[in-house]
Parts: C-alpha cells; sequence; structure tokens
C-alpha cells in the first residue's frame, strides 16, 4: 500500500504517483490508469487529490515544457494530453501564452474544456499592454486582449495577472487610470471587448452566457511600489497585490490589498531555476493557512529545472494533509535530476 493517505472521496487509482515505496511495475499500473483517466476528460470522479478545500488555489506557471516529459509528464504522454495531466496533479494553472501574443478562442475553448468542472485558471495578461505601452492609450489593446478569448474560459476564470517590467517606475495617476479600465465581471468585459480595433473583431469572442467576477492581480518589479498610496490604490480597486518571491532579484511587498491572496514563486534563491524544499513548504502552507478566509492563489514560476510542479503538489500536499511517511516530492525531483 502506498504510504500516502489518500483523501477521502477519490478513487484510489488517481493518487499522485511520487511514492518510490511501491514497486516499477505497480507503478507503470497506476500510472496507466492517470493516462486513461486523463484521456478521458474532465470526470470529477477521476481527479487526483488535489480538489479540496476550493478556496485554495495550488498551481503552476504554463504547463509546456519540454524538461517535464519524462519526470513530471509520463513517458509517451502526447503533448496534447499535457494539461488534461497536469490538470489533474494541480487545482489551478496559469495561462502563460497569453502574455506574449493574443491567443485565439479556440484554445482558450480547448483548455476550457481539457480540464475537471472545478478547475480553475489565472490568465497572464498580453505584455504590449504591461511593457511596451506601459499603460499608456492602452483601451484599445485592453479591448483586444478581452476580445481574444478570455471569455471563454467563464466560470473557469480565476483572476488577470498584470506583471510589470523591473524598469517600470510608479506613476500614480496613470496607474488609477488603469484600473478605473479594469472590467470586474464578465459582462463588463464583454462591453470593453466589443470595442476590440476592427482587425480583430474577425477573430474575436463576445459570448458570455453568466456573470462571474474577474479578478485582477499585480505583480510589481520596481522599489517605488513600496508606496502607501500605490496600496490604498489596490484597495479602493479591490485589486491584490501579488506577493512574489524572486530570490531577492525584485523588492518583496506583503500587503493584502484585497479579499483574495496572490502568491507567485519564482525560486527560493535562484530566480526560476532553484526549488522549495520541504521546511520552505511548510512555512509557506502555514502563511496560506492564516489567510484561509480568503480565496488564495499559488503558482510556481520555478521552471528551469523541473522544481515548479513537484514543489506545488507536495504544498498542496502539506495544506490538505496528504503527506508521505518517507520521501518528500521534492527528494524525490533531487534524486530524478542526478
Amino acid at each position: 500500500m502506498s504510504p500516502y493517505c489518500r483523501a477521502p472521496g477519490f478513487p484510489q487509482r488517481s493518487q499522485l504517483l511520487f511514492s518510490m515505496s511501491i514497486s516499477e511495475e505497480s507503478a507503470r499500473d497506476v500510472q496507466n490508469d492517470i493516462l486513461r483517466a486523463a484521456a478521458l476528460g474532465p470526470e470529477p470522479a477521476l481527479l487526483s487529490c488535489v480538489a479540496a478545500k476550493s478556496n485554495i488555489r495550488i498551481g503552476i506557471s504554463g504547463w509546456t515544457y519540454p524538461p517535464w516529459r519524462g519526470t513530471f509528464y509520463p513517458e509517451k504522454l502526447p503533448q496534447n494530453r499535457e494539461l488534461a495531466y497536469a490538470s489533474r496533479q494541480v487545482n489551478s494553472i496559469e495561462i502563460n501564452g497569453s502574455f506574449y501574443s493574443l491567443q485565439r478562442p479556440s484554445s482558450f475553448i480547448k483548455w476550457y474544456q481539457a480540464v475537471p468542472d472545478d478547475f480553475v485558471f489565472s490568465v497572464k495578461a498580453n505584455r504590449y499592454i504591461t511593457h511596451v505601452l506601459r499603460l499608456r492609450n492602452c483601451r484599445a489593446p485592453l479591448a483586444n486582449f478581452f476580445a481574444s478569448g478570455v471569455l471563454a474560459l467563464n466560470e473557469k476564470l480565476g483572476s488577470v495577472l498584470w506583471q510589470f517590467p523591473p524598469s517600470m517606475k510608479l506613476d500614480l495617476e496613470r496607474m488609477e487610470e488603469f484600473l478605473a479600465m479594469l472590467p470586474t465581471d464578465a459582462v463588463h468585459a464583454k462591453r470593453l471587448a466589443e470595442n476590440c480595433d476592427p482587425w480583430m473583431r474577425e477573430r474575436a469572442y463576445f459570448e458570455v452566457n453568466n456573470n462571474w467576477r474577474i479578478r485582477h492581480a499585480f505583480e510589481v518589479r520596481h522599489a517605488s511600489f513600496r508606496n502607501s498610496a500605490f496600496l490604498r490604490l489596490l484597495r479602493k480597486f479591490k485589486a491584490a497585490l501579488v506577493f512574489s518571491d524572486s530570490g531577492g532579484k525584485w523588492p518583496y511587498i506583503e500587503e493584502v490589498t484585497a479579499d483574495f491572496i496572490y502568491i507567485r514563486l519564482h525560486g527560493a534563491e535562484e530566480l526560476y531555476a532553484s526549488g522549495y524544499n520541504t521546511r520552505a513548504l511548510k512555512t509557506w502552507a502555514r502563511r496560506i493557512r492564516s489567510w484561509q478566509a480568503r480565496n488564495t492563489f499559488v503558482y510556481f514560476d520555478n521552471d528551469a529545472k523541473v522544481f515548479a510542479p513537484f514543489n506545488a503538489v507536495e504544498l498542496h500536499s502539506l495544506l490538505t494533509d496528504f503527506v508521505a511517511e518517507d520521501e518528500t516530492l521534492f527528494d524525490r525531483k533531487i534524486r530524478l535530476a542526478a
């Protein structure tokens, strides 16, 4: 029997395969069951033990990384099934591709359909708005972003992440103008999207069947944002300041400014490349528990050496009492990388 304690209500076959105390043959059998479950689509009965405590969402930033194949992803898993597999190991994922270019509605629809019913995405906003325009004259680009298919995520849209470059200093007036433009629900987002550029209309998505909340989180990387007036502005518009752990690369500002928490973990010591050991993850788990009254989103972005998915699964296990008695997920990652 696996040393992992199975969370109530989830079948044995959908346990995570991180215990090395079972035989290789048994591990392959269970792994094949998970692959079959992923191929079936989002059936709640086949989810791995990551759905408890729905107000806490812990996941990864992106899911398409070649080094994860054969380490986090099973051998021979088709690339077009990677999201289905990942969404049964974590209960939220940040969509990263939207940062680099506007995605298409067909992609958002496909992603929506690939994940379980209670799964939640966050979407990283397009860098043209944050890094090129730096929030200047951005009403049309903002409309284009929301017209690109973001609304197709429907109730599975958890938050929109606005990441700003390290060289961008605080401009309170510009920031307030931008915050005032941001839609706070789907109906508002649809009205904004309908004002997209003409070239965008040919590929736009405007359909909204139900209304739902749209949250916004701001990840800042310049010391000038350590400013009480900026924090008051975020509170006024109910936007969250991202708690961004970057191994000391950028300023860390921990101030609760909304009714939800958004955390990005880029690496304990080295940006994107270092992992979080069990002691560090237990510290984060204690802090997250202290915010339980709030919806909490936590994403690991330390993907360069395959730490992110294992760190995410271990942190979730610490928060749901789904713990191993012997080898930790972090230890397994180190051993596999050796």
